[in-house]
């Protein structure tokens, strides 16, 4: 049972390296990516794990969609063998172990989370590493083991902001648990804490360094100031759908069984529960003002698929519920294998839409290999020594699938690339091209900054038949200033 567990993550592993390969790199690869090739303690949006991740896949299978996503996806292997010990752990036996290891890879969150990387992706693996080391307190009442939480947690906040919560889980847990609670009068926990500063602590040197920029932008989000309750009607479908619906139903089942139906011992039953609960009640709290991604929820994914496994393995249900578990536990794996596999084909192709737009279109770069062509024909043609775009993305982008040593610059929120040397003052000198404005002879911004704006191509981006967006060109000529608009972001008193 367990080797023909283990076969089948590694079957899922090599589906989604051959899908790697396949997909383009979605605008936000591409930008972590230009993050990879100048590492550093921290960036304007998040602390750098996510780059060092695609570093050492580049570093093995060159700047290509692969090499991008390699590491990430074989991430899932570790990952997969901490939740099959921390089930084991808290719950005893293998076929929870197995359960959950086999339930998590069933979900979205690992299949496209571990594939498309961002800092979730090193976050989830991060935590099914911090769920172990909790239960290995709890298995075996070592106090060595609180330091092997602080590296977990410490590298889990490397990954993202996201896992400050784990403090206040882990508080809870201890709390809540009398048998927990003589660990609240020990040093380990608080040198485990210390550890966990210590991980951490190049992201808050290169904060310190650029004025709290970072910190400033994320820990802002937790406050409301215009409640929008449409967003919490959101969360659930989209979750429904991250989990896949079969470990989505088993997963709620186990968290009703945590509370209510007592499977395990205390110590397991509330780890599992604050793990999932003060993360998610979080992001409930954040979805009264603003959109809550679906990928944002990957660190309490590790303990909802325990919980998962609890609710298929461990507890008695009335006959026609238990046939609707075993349903679930018997098709959850394969089921989420197929719908990995159609969504990635659909956001290759646009097949199973009838080649119609859908959600992936703008986010994932299909069709960016010939429009990046089409764009340095253009730059040739002009003789432009630098290419200009007002976002983020589109500089990613171009900068991943044009020539190497292409010039390229978002003019505005310089803060995004301040740990990358600029464009020298040859290339902003000469010719420009605006790529991706709307009506850039039309708008102030442009007008302000340079002389002449002259329309030179129009293109198009396109997934088969299918237009998904217009590419205006523009040449630039005759700066009336600096051509980088050096403005302080808006978390620093800009505009």
């Amino acid at each position: 049972m367990v080797r023909g567990a283990f076969a089948a993550v590694i079957a899922l592993v090599v589906i989604r390296l051959i899908a790697a390969a396949w997909t383009p790199l979605t605008f936000d690869e591409a930008y972590y990516w230009m993050w990879s090739r100048h590492l550093a303690g921290g960036y304007y949006d998040h602390p750098p794990m996510v780059a060092v991740v695609i570093r050492l896949g580049t570093m093995i299978a060159g700047d290509t969609p692969f090499g991008v996503r390699v590491v990430s996806v074989l991430l899932t292997l570790p990952m997969s063998w901490a939740i099959y010990r921390t089930a084991e752990l808290l719950f005893g036996g293998k076929r929870i172990a197995v359960s959950s290891m086999l339930l998590l890879n069933a979900t979205m969150i690992t299949s496209v989370g571990l594939m498309i990387v961002t800092p979730d992706a090193p976050l989830l693996v991060a935590s099914s590493f911090v769920l172990l080391a909790l239960a290995q307190v709890a298995a075996t009442g070592q106090g060595v083991w609180w330091l092997a939480v602080g590296v977990a947690v410490g590298i889990a906040l490397l990954s993202k902001y996201t896992a400050l919560f784990f403090g206040a889980a882990i508080l809870i847990w201890l709390v809540a648990v009398p048998r927990m609670r003589r660990w609240l009068l020990s040093p380990w926990p608080y040198l485990g804490g210390i550890v966990a500063f210590a991980v951490f602590s190049p992201v808050l040197f290169w904060n310190a360094d650029h004025q709290w920029v970072s910190f400033i932008k994320q820990l802002g989000r937790a406050r409301i100031e215009h409640f929008n309750p449409v967003y919490v009607a959101e969360l659930v479908p989209t979750q429904f759908a991250f989990a896949t619906p079969l470990v989505f139903i088993l997963g709620t089942m186990g968290l009703y069984a945590l509370a209510r139906r007592n499977p395990g011992a205390l110590p397991a039953r509330v780890l599992v529960s604050v793990m999932f609960w003060v993360i998610s009640l979080y992001f409930v709290w954040h979805a009264l003002h603003a959109r809550v991604e679906a990928n944002w929820l990957a660190p309490v994914y590790p303990a909802f698929a325990i919980a998962a496994a609890v609710a298929a393995t461990m507890v008695r249900w009335s006959p026609r519920t238990q046939r609707s578990v075993d349903f679930c536990l018997r098709w959850a794996g394969p089921g989420g294998a197929v719908l990995f596999v159609a969504l990635v084909v659909q956001a290759n192709t646009g097949l199973l839409s009838g080649y119609k737009r859908d959600a992936t279109v703008r986010s994932i770069g299909v069709g960016f290999v010939e429009l990046a062509a089409e764009i340095e024909a253009v730059r040739q043609r002009t003789g432009a020594t630098c290419i200009l775009v007002p976002d983020y993305g589109t500089t990613s982008w171009l900068t991943f699938y044009l020539p190497k040593g292409t010039c390229v610059a978002q003019r505005a929120e310089r803060i995004r690339w301040v740990n990358m040397p600029e464009p020298t003052q040859a290339q902003l000198s000469g010719k420009l091209l605006l790529v991706g404005a709307i009506n850039a002879a039309g708008q102030k911004e442009w007008q302000e900054a340079f002389a002449g704006i002259e329309r030179v191509a129009n293109l198009t981006r396109k997934r088969g038949p299918l237009v998904i967006e217009q590419v205006e060109i523009d040449l630039l000529t005759g700066p009336k200033g600096d051509v980088l608009d050096r403005s302080p972001p808006p978390e620093l008193g800009g505009r």
